[in-house]
């Protein structure tokens, strides 16, 4: 469904995208994750026909989205971040308006207006004016609208910035069903909805391409070393020590508990697990014992390993 080839976009002296290439197939919801200012917001644009590339290539189920750009754009549904919307409109109006936009006829129009309004959960506000709803709504009403012409593909930006706990699992959701009838590239901040909602991640920072793969195979690839968190009623100056003398054991760091207990974040090398000799040394030196378990790592502490500065 998409195909990018050596994608760059410069700015003068500022390379935004630097040479990336990669490619979704038709039925993925992937996730497209990056730090600020690391080149998502302009790849989208770029894959959307709304900024040419300084070099490189894309194209859209079989369209290049520079020299098809008209046959490209009526595969896609954008949603950007920061949803434009007519406030002076009703809801229904609205979508109305963007369906004839989009070359819709007027029984077309008809039907697809009131398909994405049950799609989108949008019933009960059809007839409310756009400025008197709240965010939640009108990112439904942004996602109504990238889905009215019913195309191919849907990219998302940030489609659940600014929401509710509440409203971001109803987005997510509703992004879920889509993907069973679409193809999804959905940019996000949201680790934990990435694991949850997407089949593959590809993450850029610096303007390039650091990882692309499955959110299970690249925990798994993790280099980062391992965390044990262990609770020990005993002296700390005595305990610390000790663990730290352990095989494959990076570093001890011991937080105060409540009255003599004392928690230790014990980091070890990826890929072991020291609990059984640290559940050992405890019981050779009579050291109570309330808790012990291992930190298992997620797509959160990939993405910190892989953009992080220091």
């Amino acid at each position: 469904m998409i195909e990018v080839s050596h994608l760059t976009k410069r700015y003068a002296r500022h390379e935004a995208v630097r040479d990336i290439s990669f490619s979704v197939a038709r039925g993925e919801i992937v996730g497209f994750l990056g730090p600020n200012g690391a080149g998502k917001t302009t790849t989208l644009r770029m894959l959307t026909g709304y900024l040419p590339p300084t070099a490189g290539t894309a194209r859209i189920a079989g369209f290049d989205i520079f020299r098809q750009s008209i046959e490209a754009r009526r595969k896609i549904g954008y949603m950007p971040e920061n949803v434009p919307l007519y406030d002076d409109m009703r809801v229904r109006e609205y979508l109305k308006f963007r369906a004839q936009l989009k070359g819709l006829s007027g029984t077309d129009t008809h039907r697809r207006v009131g398909e994405v309004i049950e799609t989108c959960g949008l019933g009960n506000v059809r007839r409310k004016m756009i400025r008197t709803l709240s965010k939640g709504y009108r990112q439904r009403v942004g996602l109504a609208d990238a889905l009215v012409h019913d195309p191919e593909l849907l990219i998302l930006d940030e489609p659940t910035n600014g929401l509710d706990p509440n409203q971001i699992r109803q987005i997510r959701e509703l992004i879920r069903q889509l993907g069973q009838s679409h193809t999804v590239l959905i940019s996000t901040h949201i680790l934990h909805e990435v694991e949850m909602t997407c089949n593959r991640v590809i993450i850029i920072d610096g303007g390039q391409i650091k990882a692309a793969d499955t959110p299970s195979n690249l925990v798994a690839q993790m280099r980062a070393a391992g965390r044990i968190h262990v609770e020990i009623n005993a002296d700390p100056e005595v305990v610390g020590p000790a663990i730290n003398r352990l095989d494959k054991v990076k570093k001890v760091t011991p937080e105060k508990l409540d009255g003599t207990w004392t928690r230790y974040t014990v980091w070890v090398d990826s890929g072991t697990d020291s609990r059984e000799r640290i559940s050992q040394l405890a019981a050779q030196n009579g050291w109570p014992l309330r808790s012990l378990f291992r930190q298992v790592a997620t797509l959160e502490d990939v993405f910190v390993e892989l953009t992080r500065r220091d």
